[in-house]
């Protein structure tokens, strides 16, 4: 399976075994889907410059003519992850989807637009009081905040001890969370405030439905994959085969529950590659 120069690697539990299988004998009837940070572009100190792995593109353009749909799941705004994935205009990809804010939002590359519904009043209300927070715990420099419209979220990656100040703000956040009717998303280095009701599983499981596939390859990296993971489990429960792909091992919570973990985003880019290599000689 896939080329000599760049083989499919082997699954390794019997789930994922049958999940491949079955996505390479009836591509045409399997969805694939995938994070943005961390899966297809590599974790950057500052998000404003992330962008997808050079080899990421061109492999999901090769294989989206032979599956049944390719959706990039985020919690990323839609426009943003287009954008900085490079995704709009792309040959091969013109029925991709991006489903953004935890499938809140969705941008279809048939039409170029976004669809969102209005903001959570939560949101904005726990964002004024952000600031006030953040000088009371005395964090120092290299703490902030990025606006995602729908969510915002608190990096720590650039502080001067970053998994202290990670530690130091998750308990005030998540109360911040719970008074605005909101849920706190913490994830590598960095803690989300968003809306209840929307997360990458709910947003898996309702593309899935929609799509009518038989077959799911999900691959992701962080803790907010893992309601995503557990949507394929159960949908495997009910007799579709899947695919856990894991994209590095900073996160355990995950790569031990996958069925194939891969060291990163330059991974899960020859990954597809070798995917489509595969389904197009089928």
């Amino acid at each position: 399976m896939g080329s000599p120069e760049n083989p499919l690697p082997t699954p390794s539990t019997p789930a994922g075994t049958a999940g491949l299988t079955a996505l390479l004998a009836h591509p045409a009837k399997a969805v694939v889907a995938l994070d943005f940070d961390g899966t297809l572009a590599d974790i950057v100190p500052d998000p404003e410059q992330a962008r997808a792995h050079p080899r990421a593109v061109p492999a999901l353009a090769a294989l989206a003519p032979h599956v049944a749909s390719i959706v990039v799941i985020t919690g990323r705004p839609a426009e943003v992850a287009v954008r900085f994935g490079g995704f709009a205009g792309v040959p091969g990809l013109e029925r991709l989807v991006v489903l953004g804010h935890y499938g809140a939002e969705r941008w279809d590359a048939a039409t170029g637009t976004v669809t969102a519904p209005d903001p959570h009043p939560g949101v904005a209300a726990a964002r004024a009081e952000l600031p006030a927070l953040l000088d009371g715990l005395a964090l120092g420099q290299g703490t902030w905040i990025e606006e995602k419209g729908q969510a915002f979220a608190v990096h720590t990656r650039r502080a001067t001890d970053p998994q202290a100040a990670f530690d130091a703000l998750r308990t005030p956040l998540a109360a911040l969370a719970t008074r605005h009717g909101l849920v706190l998303e913490p994830g590598r280095m960095v803690l989300e405030l968003r809306p209840p009701g929307v997360d990458k599983g709910v947003a898996l499981t309702r593309y899935v439905d929609e799509s009518g596939a038989e077959t799911i390859l999900y691959a992701g990296d962080d803790l907010g994959d893992l309601p995503a993971y557990t949507a394929v489990d159960a949908l495997r429960a009910n007799g579709h085969p899947g695919l856990l792909v894991c994209s590095g091992t900073e996160v355990p919570e995950l790569s031990t529950r996958s069925d194939l973990t891969l060291p990163g985003p330059a991974a899960v880019a020859d990954f597809l590659a070798a995917l489509a290599e595969a389904v197009s000689a089928t």
